[in-house]
């Protein structure tokens, strides 16, 4: 047990360490071609650190833990929702600009509401599962949000933007110790995190939502907490934003090419959690005379999720 913790503790770190390195990398690799802040944490930044909960995923789907994957998905989301933007805006209030009011915002919300229907049958498949056409359906999502992300840097491309020059062999060698490390901790947080379920008698469900999840969103964290003191509002709000877009329509769709992912109606309730955190998220937006969230909106997403985290707990011990 103790050698378990102590395991996905060190794959924790490994996932960090190589998500950083891999924001590093392709961050430095987009400056040279004039991309904004924004453009760079709703893609490169969300991308990057949502690369634990690729890798963790891929290999919890390979090893058939359908449980383990969506907790850490829909757990993953609700984290980046809750605890990020709460713990960012409590920082400092973040202001977002009205396309990500009107855009980004509304199309995390879509892609929730779709993921509980796709999950419960409520288009296509005969059983409750996100099949290989609920993820092509996904993908097909996805790609839609690349092309408009492109558009929009068409649009940013005149903007100008701060960039130490970095050479090619130092940029690629910072992508190549991303990858590395997100792999060698991926698969220490699945096995370790398997390990621990079945010492305590919880289920996977559970590690996924709260462990798991947390964990794979340390970068998230991170990275929201740092363009927050620095003041870097669309930082912050990019990466949480256009993390869980693609942690629903990249992840989950990787996820269930590999294998079908089993859906338990049990994950409803954890969804809706979700969908209501993004529609509070949308309405905080006209709170004040700026579309921003102020601190004690943040302090409401902070306080809701730890009530949320308590009747998991209890839930699982009853």
């Amino acid at each position: 047990m103790v050698i378990s913790l102590l395991l996905i503790i060190l794959g924790f770190a490994a996932l960090i360490f190589g998500a950083n390195w891999l924001v590093d990398g392709a961050s430095s690799l987009a400056k040279k071609y004039n991309v904004s802040d924004l453009v760079i944490g709703l893609t490169i930044v969300a991308f990057g650190t949502s690369a634990p909960e690729l890798v963790v995923n891929s290999i919890a789907s390979l090893n058939g833990y359908p449980d383990i994957i969506l907790g850490n998905i829909i757990g993953s989301n609700n984290f980046n929702l809750f605890i990020i933007l709460g713990t960012a805006g409590l920082i400092y209030p973040i202001t977002v600009q009205s396309s990500t009011v009107w855009r980004e915002i509304p199309i995390s919300l879509v892609v929730a509401i779709l993921l509980v229907g796709l999950a419960n049958n409520f288009f296509l498949d005969e059983i409750s599962q996100i099949s290989r056409l609920d993820g092509g359906i996904l993908i097909i999502g996805f790609t839609a949000f690349l092309f408009y992300m492109f558009r929009q840097m068409k649009k940013d491309e005149n903007i100008a933007v701060s960039y130490q020059h970095k050479s090619n062999l130092k940029i690629w060698g910072f992508i190549l110790l991303g990858f590395t490390g997100l792999i060698v901790g991926g698969q220490l947080v699945v096995d370790n995190g398997i390990l621990i379920a079945t010492n305590l008698g919880v289920s996977e469900k559970v590690i996924g939502l709260t462990i798991i999840a947390a964990g794979t969103s340390l970068p998230e964290l991170l990275t929201s907490i740092v363009a927050a003191t620095k003041k870097n509002s669309d930082i912050a709000i990019g990466n949480v934003i256009g993390s869980n877009i693609f942690n629903i329509l990249l992840i989950l769709s990787v996820s269930s090419f590999i294998n079908p992912i089993s859906y338990h109606p049990k994950f409803n309730l954890d969804i809706l959690i979700l969908i209501g955190g993004s529609l509070f998220l949308f309405m905080a937006m006209f709170t004040g005379k700026r579309k921003r969230l102020d601190r004690w909106e943040s302090a409401i997403l902070l306080s809701f999720y730890l009530i949320y985290t308590i009747y998991l707990v209890w839930k699982e011990i009853q």
